[in-house]
């Protein structure tokens, strides 16, 4: 099968070439085994940064067994196993690198021009479409040597390479920025929840609302009140929080832990083996239904009217905590009600407290640390109930709790725009990345000089160059 890059480019210019990867280029089958050979460096498919053509870091041949490939300086690296993630490297350096990358020696071509061509979208589908093996699908040097792409004379392979270079070196500077701000946006948003949960993006509402506001303690007192009346001969006073270890509080909030606002619940899971329990009734929310943070409309799964049955029923706006495994401390604010797994706990949290409110003090730094020093120190973390309904939490008043929420939602709308730019920015600067390829192949990029040899010549040196060499 004969690879055609991008939709066959037409008018070339006149001293260019169209040809095979194989014409130009052949693959080395020099190995050494890194046990016979004094420590030198090692390149394998992980230190080579995907879509990029960069070398992120490097190993040792000491830190290698089995045969592996020789490469030189000036050589290109191609990564065959799963070429869909797109490695290549022009060596800046003598080596050894792993078998699972092709090396194309340097020759009469420009490997870095042939670099920044094999990067190209046209040439990773080829490559990706043509490959055998299902676990670990690699493409074979006879079958991409078959694809299609231009060649101009060598001066100006050189030119081209040295103008894309420095053109990416220019994006690679903004996308550096964009990054560092987005980094520092994510930073800002931690720092808003810490200033709303420590009180501090309210203090002037409290100086100008002060002498209205009814303190938290009142609030608690209101709703063990309410428990008592309601519970009767069941119902148990919290106990007091120890509050040594713990930070002041504004005037007017209180410290108190989950159980003592709410009913902590775990989840559980149906039965599988009964169908019947499965529908499209009521979400079933697990941890990876929560990555939408506070607003979880979706899950992936859900239960029947019967499946309810056999889980607890959570209402709409509850705060889910995942307290267990990886994503432990993971938080969603559900906005339908329905039932979650056993790697949640859900907080129903009582009259007077806004569950909004609670779902930012829940992903605070301040209360994410707590559950991460509260949770069990191994492989697989995990905070249990009695643990979790004990975790000290800040309460200001009813009324506060609004504003701050109020505040938080205005400040993340900042932010929220903020990313978008980025974001968008970012999907422009790959285009246009795209772009300076296109043109580069397409003999666009820089000028031609009518005194350069044409590509056929240098077509017949390598050709004799292979020949020579075989």
């Amino acid at each position: 099968m004969t690879g055609r890059g991008a939709d066959r480019v037409s008018g070339l210019p006149n001293n260019w070439s169209i040809v095979r990867l194989g014409d130009i280029t052949c693959q080395s089958k020099l190995k050494t085994n890194p046990s016979n050979i004094e420590k030198t460096r090692y390149v394998g498919l992980k230190h080579i940064e995907k879509d990029t053509g960069k070398l992120i870091e490097y190993g040792y041949s000491n830190e290698v067994k089995s045969s592996k490939s020789i490469f030189r300086k000036g050589d290109l690296l191609y990564g065959k196993l799963r070429p869909y993630l797109n490695k290549v490297w022009c060596a800046t350096f003598n080596g050894i690198c792993s078998t699972d990358l092709l090396v194309f020696p340097q020759c009469h071509l420009n490997n870095e021009y042939l670099k920044y061509r094999l990067l190209m979208p046209d040439f990773v589908r080829f490559a990706n479409i043509n490959v055998s093996g299902v676990h670990h699908p690699r493409v074979k040097f006879d079958t991409i040597s078959s694809f299609e792409i231009p060649l101009p004379p060598f001066p100006e392979q050189q030119r081209i390479a040295a103008k894309i270079e420095e053109l990416f070196t220019k994006l690679d500077a903004g996308v550096a920025a964009l990054q560092k701000a987005k980094t520092l946006l994510k930073q800002y948003r931690q720092s808003v929840l810490k200033a709303a949960v420590e009180g501090k993006l309210t203090e002037e509402w409290r100086r100008e609302n002060g002498k209205r506001i009814e303190p938290a303690s009142v609030l608690l007192e209101r709703i063990q009140a309410e428990r008592k009346q309601r519970l009767g001969g069941k119902y148990k006073p919290p106990k007091p929080v120890d509050t040594s270890n713990l930070p002041d509080l504004p005037d007017g909030w209180v410290w108190a832990n989950l159980k003592s606002i709410g009913e902590v619940v775990t989840g559980t899971t149906p039965s599988k083996s009964k169908l019947e329990y499965y529908g499209n009734e009521y979400p079933f929310y697990k941890p990876t239904d929560l990555n939408s943070g506070y607003n979880v409309n979706t899950s992936s799964d859900s239960l029947s009217s019967e499946g309810i049955l056999k889980a607890r029923l959570l209402r709409k706006n509850t705060v889910l905590v995942t307290c267990i495994g990886a994503t432990i401390g993971k938080t969603g604010l559900i906005r339908k009600e329905g039932a979650s797994n056993q790697q949640i706990n859900a907080i129903l949290n009582e009259e007077g407290i806004l569950s909004e409110y609670l779902y930012f003090a829940a992903i605070s730094p301040f209360f994410q640390n707590q559950i991460l020093s509260k949770s069990s120190s191994t492989t697989l973390p995990i905070l249990n109930k009695s643990k979790f309904e004990e975790l000290p939490i800040m309460i200001p008043s009813y009324n506060e709790q609004k504003e701050i929420v109020n505040e938080i939602d205005r400040l993340f709308s900042i932010i929220d725009e903020s990313e978008l730019v980025i974001d968008t920015e970012l999907k422009r600067s790959q285009s246009l990345r795209q772009s300076i390829l296109k043109r580069a192949f397409e003999g666009k990029l820089v000028p031609q000089d009518p005194s350069d040899p044409p590509a056929s010549e240098l077509l017949e040196r390598i050709k004799a160059q292979k020949r020579n060499s075989q």
